[in-house]
């Protein structure tokens, strides 16, 4: 799927001024670069749209440039080259993956689904190609919940692969949606006593919560959304102080649109003083150089495969603009 040529070993002149170079490298090859909230302060700086995955999604599919760069996991590449299949897909690191897509292996989840004839497929977006495939509607955390609300209620569902999420929208919608036992590394890692103590110490915080955290800690939190729901409600809320628990990239956008407030990460259940994921943080502004001026590693799917994962992806879009989002 990945073609790799050894650019990584290349040496970087450390005299050279990245944001320059890679401006310059953008407009010469008509190329832009989407990058996750989760990302590297500079990274997100640099970037032509920062999103949440399903901001992502939209963006890739309305992209006119030649050469895509994506900064973020290996799934979130996948999709934008699902939904550009003749565009050039660049990612700046081959390592960068994810936990939670790597929880649902393709043949274990084939068998799952082969054991739940009579169940619609609603798979999470941070999952594989080949899972997208064996689905009927992709979903991110902006839109999971209005899309299983659009079902019957007697309509018999699973969803994979993030139980966490899973489990909070069995909670919102009254569901009782079969769930795959996958989830976070990022999200599961919060320490809800760390969390209580904090609390105690902040009683005037906000606790924003993404709804891939478990339920205990769910219950701790005063809004609970997508990344790009909590940088909203951390714009228009008039306290001045917040407890954010997700990964710890969004706290950059969130300083930038209210200067004026106080973010503070949620600690993790290790001697960690934030919740990073490691996949994320392995992009770098020099590995993004690099990767627009050799324009490698570049990610190839075949066509077969491209076209089953994009059939769930679109109806997601589909419905998705059908709500407003």
């Amino acid at each position: 799927m990945y073609l790799e040529k050894g650019y990584l070993e290349k040496k970087i002149d450390p005299s050279l001024d990245l944001f320059k170079e890679i401006s310059h490298l953008k407009k010469e090859k008509n190329a832009i670069i989407l990058a996750h909230y989760y990302q590297d302060a500079d990274i997100q700086d640099i970037a032509d749209y920062i999103g949440d995955s399903l901001g992502l999604a939209q963006q890739a599919k309305k992209s006119t440039a030649d050469i895509i760069l994506f900064a973020g996991v290996h799934f979130m590449a996948e999709t934008a080259k699902i939904l550009n299949p003749k565009t050039k897909v660049l990612i700046p690191d081959l390592k960068a993956g994810c936990s939670l897509a790597d929880s649902c292996p393709p043949n274990e989840f084939s068998a799952f689904k082969a054991a739940h004839p009579d169940h619609v497929v609603l798979t999470y977006v941070n999952c594989t190609a080949e899972i997208k495939a064996l689905s009927d509607v992709i979903v991110t955390s902006t839109n999971a919940v209005q899309i299983v609300e659009s079902f019957p209620k007697d309509q018999k569902i699973i969803f994979a692969p993030d139980k966490n999420l899973g489990a909070y929208i069995n909670k919102v919608t009254g569901r009782n949606m079969v769930l795959w036992n996958g989830a976070c590394m990022v999200h599961e890692i919060f320490s809800l006593e760390k969390l209580i103590k904090l609390k105690a110490q902040h009683p005037k915080a906000i606790v924003l919560a993404h709804p891939e955290c478990e339920a205990a800690i769910l219950e701790h939190a005063h809004f609970i959304g997508s990344t790009t729901a909590l940088l909203n409600y951390s714009k228009k809320s008039e306290a001045h102080e917040f407890i954010v628990l997700t990964e710890t990239g969004i706290i950059h956008q969130m300083q930038k649109s209210s200067p004026g407030k106080t973010f503070i990460p949620a600690p993790p259940n290790n001697s960690c003083a934030c919740n990073d994921c490691p996949y994320m943080k392995l992009n770098t502004l020099e590995k993004i150089y690099n990767t627009l001026k050799y324009e490698q590693p570049e990610l190839l799917m075949t066509e077969a495969l491209i076209v089953k994962a994009k059939k769930p992806i679109i109806r997601m879009l589909e419905l998705s603009a059908q709500f407003g989002l």
